[in-house]
């Protein structure tokens, strides 16, 4: 983001100066190793920088890296060439605050945990095993297939939830426009013919008597009832996904999907050559509390010498298949490459239900929804029925 400084520049005059850092201190920091004294520091008003995935590219980032490098360029010269070459002012600003501290003899992860919003600490930890071994090209392109793959199953799960999501809205505009539109006119006709009406039409007729009357007043109590319910889904997120996991086939469902990202990031730590029990550590950000504490219990059981399928398999962190495979990991000593093997077979695996519970779930929402309409709609038309048979 851009800051407005003044300092006292190296020929004693004072500046005001304006600035782009990704933070305060890194402004001061580089204004003072060009010789300023600042005086102050102050953010211009704008838009916010957002988070990592809305912000900095890093899977960008590391492809075109990983190609300098394999082009023989040095890494300080490969990091100047992509701060050139990037547009957006903030991405450019940590590309060359990472380049300065190379500069200073800081090794490359040293320089990224400056930036715990562009570069998480599952990347910083693959770059540190890298710079260990020698090998960041290779690291940075299993971080990338890695992201690709995280990415994958994400999408199958948005592009499965987007036909019935947008059956719900339209659903729920096609309620509101009966309720909020043609339920007051059909109240001001029954209403001028006047008789007794059944019990459940005079009840939606009185709800649309309270909208003609007070139409803008019911709007905005029904927004901020939706407000409300948001906030409270807010607000007792924990709860809420606590409920879902306590569904028995969802929670299982949950459960796997949870173990298969942990699986193979912990198999891209281990064969980039982080050691098992910080990759266990590093990877227990992905998994419910419920499961991070039976990790814990785990680590703890691997630390006094046990084997990992066994540790696994007594805390419920391995699945039928999954403790079979891990076996055979152990045997060979390919523990990397096996828990990769793993999540891949279960990806594919909540693939095939996502698909199942899709095909199942959308008749089901469509019968909901017209189920809905339809009473609405019978409510206000029954009274034309009785009144049709009176005159037969």
């Amino acid at each position: 983001m851009r800051y407005e400084l003044k300092a006292i520049a190296p020929g004693g005059q004072v500046e005001a100066l304006d600035f782009q850092a990704p933070d305060e201190a890194t402004a001061v920091r580089q204004l003072e190793s060009r010789g300023y004294s600042v005086l102050s520091v102050r953010a211009r008003r704008g838009l916010a920088w957002p988070a990592r995935g809305g912000g900095f590219p890093l899977a960008l980032f590391s492809q075109e890296l990983r190609a300098l490098l394999v082009a023989g360029l040095p890494l300080v010269e490969a990091i100047d060439t992509l701060a050139q070459k990037e547009r957006r002012a903030e991405a450019r600003a940590v590309i060359e605050r990472v380049s300065a501290v190379l500069r200073e003899g800081q090794p490359l992860s040293t320089a990224l945990q400056e930036f715990p919003r562009a570069f998480p600490p599952l990347y910083v930890a693959a770059v540190r095993s890298a710079e260990r071994t020698g090998d960041l090209p290779v690291a940075l392109a299993r971080y990338v297939a890695y992201e690709v793959q995280i990415d994958a199953v994400r999408r199958r799960v948005v592009n499965a939830s987007i036909y019935p999501a947008l059956l719900i809205l339209v659903g729920g505009m096609v309620s509101l426009f009966l309720l909020l539109y043609v339920v007051p006119r059909f109240g001001h006709i029954y209403a001028e013919r006047g008789g007794e009406l059944p019990l459940f039409s005079r009840l939606l007729l009185s709800w649309g008597q309270a909208v003609d009357k007070h139409g803008w007043l019911v709007v905005g109590f029904l927004i901020l009832f939706a407000f409300g319910i948001l906030y409270l889904l807010k607000s007792f997120k924990t709860q809420v996904t606590n409920t879902l996991w306590s569904i028995p086939a969802l929670g299982e469902r949950l459960k796997v999907y949870q173990l298969a990202r942990f699986y193979r990031t912990l198999g891209m730590l281990l064969r980039g050559g982080t050691p098992l029990v910080a990759a266990m550590d590093l990877g227990g950000d992905l998994l419910h509390p419920l499961l991070r504490e039976r990790l814990a219990a785990a680590a703890r059981a691997i630390r006094e010498g046990r084997g990992v399928s066994q540790s696994m398999d007594a805390q419920g962190l391995a699945t039928p298949v999954a403790l079979r495979m891990l076996v055979v990991g152990e045997k060979s000593g390919n523990m990397g490459e096996m828990l990769e093997q793993i999540a891949a077979f279960h990806d594919e695996e909540l693939a095939r239900w996502v698909d199942w519970f899709t095909r199942l779930f959308e008749p089901i929402l469509m019968a909901v929804i017209g189920l809905v309409i339809g009473v609405v709609v019978l409510l206000m038309y029954m009274p034309i029925f009785e009144l049709a048979g009176n005159i037969r």
